[in-house]
C-alpha cells in the first residue's frame, strides 16, 4: 500500500482546506478520500475548499475522478473549489484532464485563502439576467391573387392571295414572284 495523507483543515465556517500528500492510487484512494467526503457532511451552503497539493507526488485517474465528484458537490453548496502548490507532474495532468478550468490553480495555499469568499463574504449567486421580452413573429396571410385570365394571342391571318385564281386544285396557294 502506497503512503498517502489527507487532512482537512476548517480555516472558517465556510472554507475548509484538504491537505493531500504522497500517492493517491488504486491501493489507497477509496479509503483516504472520504476524508473529505466526511468533511462536507452537513456543510453549510457556501462552503468553499482547497486542494492543498504541495505535498501530492502521483495521482491516478482514479483519483481524478474523485476530485472531479467532490468539484460538483461542493459547486452544488454553492462554493468554489480552489487547487494550489500542486507539483508541476500533478499540475500538468489537471490541465489535460480539464479541472483547471473549472478549479482555479493558485501557487500558493496563502494565494488560494485571499482568492476564497470567507464567513464574511459569502458566495452570492448572481442575480438572473432579464431576458428582454420577445415579441412573437407574425407571418402575414398570404395575399389571395385575382384569377389571370391566360393572354391568348390571336392566330395570325391566313394570307390569302387577293386573286382567287391563284389557288391550285388541291387547295394551295401560288404565288408568283
Amino acid at each position: 500500500m502506497t503512503e498517502v495523507t489527507i487532512l482537512v483543515e476548517n480555516i472558517n465556517p465556510t472554507l475548509k482546506v484538504a491537505h493531500i500528500s504522497g500517492q493517491l492510487d488504486e491501493s489507497n484512494v477509496d479509503e483516504k478520500i472520504q476524508g473529505i467526503y466526511k468533511a462536507l457532511e452537513n456543510a453549510p451552503k457556501g462552503l468553499s475548499m482547497i486542494f492543498d497539493m504541495q505535498g501530492l507526488d502521483y495521482m491516478n485517474s482514479k483519483s481524478i475522478g474523485y476530485l472531479t465528484d467532490l468539484y460538483g458537490k461542493i459547486t452544488e453548496l454553492g462554493g468554489k473549489v480552489a487547487i494550489c502548490s500542486a507539483k508541476p507532474n500533478i499540475l500538468d495532468i489537471l490541465q489535460v484532464v480539464g479541472l483547471t478550468q473549472l478549479m482555479q490553480n493558485y501557487e500558493s495555499i496563502d494565494a488560494a485563502k485571499a482568492a476564497m469568499p470567507t464567513a464574511t463574504t459569502p458566495v452570492v449567486e448572481p442575480a438572473p439576467v432579464a431576458q428582454p421580452a420577445t415579441t412573437p413573429v407574425v407571418e402575414p396571410a398570404p395575399v389571395a391573387q385575382p384569377a389571370t385570365t391566360p393572354v391568348v394571342e390571336p392566330a395570325p391571318a391566313p394570307v390569302t392571295p387577293a386573286d382567287p385564281s391563284q389557288v391550285t386544285s388541291d387547295g394551295a396557294y401560288k404565288f408568283e414572284s
